[in-house]
């Protein structure tokens, strides 16, 4: 299993417009094309992951996600605040990358944790954040997934 075969060029947004945690979170749900009612649900879910305690996992990323019956796959999407926003990570540090997953309570291929995991191994790389904030197009994120083999 590698992590960019989740992945799609049109789930990757590198210039998030969100000034709050909420506005991320629903723009991250935006770039998964669910339709209205969907999007409400994914909201609420995520709102209750994050009130247990904040997806920030440090060094500048969050990894938000949840299982919910809007999607009957595992989804992902990833999304970039250059500037960083509060996310109340444990570090403390604004989160410039969000990766958000998303798979359906049952899921047969039992993919949410070990894909969970990989972006959390691929995000402790000591180059990762500094590339991720280089890079330009959908495509460039793709090919550091490749590059860094995950």
């Amino acid at each position: 299993m590698e992590l960019r075969e989740f992945f799609s060029e049109d789930a990757i947004k590198l210039d998030l417009e969100g000034t709050t945690k909420d506005e991320i979170l629903k723009e991250l749900i935006g770039l998964l094309k669910l339709d209205e009612k969907s999007e409400g649900m994914l909201f609420k879910m995520l709102k209750r992951r994050e009130n247990l305690g904040s997806t920030g996992i440090g060094r500048s990323i969050a990894i938000p996600h949840c299982r919910s019956l809007v999607v009957n796959k595992l989804r992902v999407a990833f999304g970039r605040k250059a500037d960083g926003l509060d996310f109340k990570a444990i570090d403390e540090k604004p989160v410039k990358f969000f990766f958000l997953i998303v798979a359906p309570p049952l899921e047969v291929s039992n993919q949410y944790l070990p894909v969970l995991g990989k972006i959390a191994q691929f995000s402790k790389e000591a180059d990762v954040p500094d590339r991720l904030l280089g890079i330009k197009t959908p495509a460039e994120f793709m090919a550091l997934l490749e590059e860094k083999g995950v």
